[in-house]
């Protein structure tokens, strides 16, 4: 049984501490996850349209290769463990995904 304040205290819309703060929390994992999202596709476009020599390709990779992987591990902790539609949607090379360990 749970105890509840008598009715005319209880308004759907009042928020609590918690649900205050749990709100605040929510938007920081979206605020972080998009910023984490936008450099593995900045770091990703570079890579994809590098045309120079091949001595930067390799530090592009790896620049690719860590924001791919931070970009990962930042949805697996906001819940999202499948990164599938994420890779087709990118366009992630397997080249990059060879240096995540997922191919």
């Amino acid at each position: 049984m749970s105890l509840r304040p008598p009715g005319k205290y209880s308004h759907p819309s009042q928020e609590t501490g918690f649900n205050v703060l749990e709100h605040e929390m929510l938007a920081e994992m979206a605020v972080s996850l998009g910023r984490a999202g936008q450099r593995a596709e900045e770091a990703l476009a570079l890579l994809r349209d590098h045309h120079g020599d091949e001595a930067t390709r390799p530090k592009l990779l790896k620049a690719a290769a860590r924001a791919v992987h931070a970009y990962f591990i930042q949805r697996e902790l906001c819940g999202l463990r499948r990164h599938d539609d994420v890779i087709r949607d990118l366009a992630i090379p397997k080249e990059v995904l060879v240096r995540l360990g997922a191919m």
